[in-house]
C-alpha cells in the first residue's frame, strides 16, 4: 500500500495512514499543536518504561504542523477479556509509577496547570451543560462537579483512556495510542472506563494486576460519570445537535441515583 489514507474520527487531531506504515497527525485547532509537540518530547522518554507499544512521534513539518510516528499495530479493543484486563493493569501500573519529575522536565503539564484547566472545565460544564439537564437532576450534577474539582493531581496519566485508544491483536493487547491529553493528574482518570465500563472479568483482572484500592475505585467512578459531559460540550462547539443529545443522555444515565 502506498499513498495517504485519511483516518476517520479524532476530536483534536486529523490523522492519516501513510504508505501503510506511518501515522501522520495534524492539529484541528491551534491550541492542539502544543499537545502534539509535547508528545514528540515525552514519548521517546516514556516508551521504554512501558510494557506495551506506544506512539513515538517526531515533527516532519513545522508550518503547518505535522507529526509522524510508526503505526502501532492492532485494532481498537472491542471485546475485553480477563487477559486484556491483566495486560492493561500492568501497563497503567507502569505508567502511573513513572517519575513525575522526569516528565515535568519535558514539558508535561503539572499540578498547577491541571488544577486551572480542571477549574475552567468545571466552570464550562456548570455554565453550558447544567442548563440542558432536567431541573430534578441538577443538584446531583452539581455535587458531581464539586467532587471532581478536588481530586488529586500527582501522577503521570494518559488522560483519555478508552477502548478506541487500546489496541489488540491475536495475542492480546498490542499498544496504547493518543497521549495528547497526558498530564500530571489523578491516576483514577485512567481507570474510569477500565473499571466502570468493561465486563466483570476484565475489571477484576485489571484491578488485581494494578492493585486498585477502594479510594481509587471511588474516584474512577466520578471520572466515569463525568465522561459524557465532554461529549456535550464537543457537540456544542461543533454545532452537532445529535452529539449534544447523546451526551446529555449519557450524563443522566451515569448520575448517581
Amino acid at each position: 500500500m502506498t499513498g495517504s489514507v485519511e483516518i476517520a474520527g479524532g476530536w483534536d487531531s486529523a490523522a492519516s495512514l501513510v504508505d501503510g506504515r506511518w501515522i501522520e497527525r495534524r492539529p484541528r485547532r491551534p491550541e492542539v499543536a502544543g499537545r502534539l509537540l509535547l508528545e514528540t518530547r515525552l514519548m521517546p522518554w516514556l516508551a521504554p518504561r512501558l510494557p506495551l507499544a506506544v506512539p513515538v512521534p517526531r515533527v516532519v513539518r513545522e508550518a503547518p504542523l505535522v507529526v509522524r510516528h510508526a503505526l502501532v499495530p492492532g485494532q481498537p479493543l472491542a471485546e475485553p477479556t480477563a487477559e486484556h484486563g491483566r495486560q492493561l493493569g500492568e501497563f497503567l501500573r507502569a505508567l502511573h509509577t513513572t517519575d513525575p519529575a522526569g516528565a515535568l522536565a519535558l514539558g508535561l503539564p503539572g499540578a498547577g496547570p491541571t488544577a486551572r484547566e480542571r477549574a475552567e472545565t468545571v466552570a464550562r460544564f456548570r455554565a453550558d451543560v447544567l442548563p440542558l439537564l432536567p431541573p430534578a437532576a441538577r443538584a446531583r450534577a452539581r455535587d458531581l462537579l464539586a467532587a471532581v474539582t478536588d481530586l488529586p493531581a500527582d501522577t503521570v496519566v494518559h488522560g483519555d483512556l478508552g477502548p478506541e485508544h487500546v489496541l489488540t491483536g491475536n495475542a492480546g493487547l498490542t499498544g496504547v495510542i493518543d497521549f495528547s491529553d497526558a498530564h500530571l493528574g489523578d491516576a483514577a482518570i485512567d481507570l474510569a472506563w477500565a473499571l466502570h465500563g468493561t465486563p466483570p472479568a476484565f475489571t477484576a483482572a485489571l484491578a488485581e494486576a494494578y492493585g486498585v484500592t477502594p479510594r481509587l475505585r471511588e474516584h474512577a467512578l466520578r471520572w466515569h460519570r463525568l465522561g459524557p459531559w465532554y461529549e456535550v460540550v464537543h457537540g456544542l462547539d461543533t454545532g452537532d445537535a445529535e452529539t449534544v443529545r447523546s451526551g446529555v443522555d449519557g450524563v443522566l444515565r451515569r448520575l448517581p441515583r
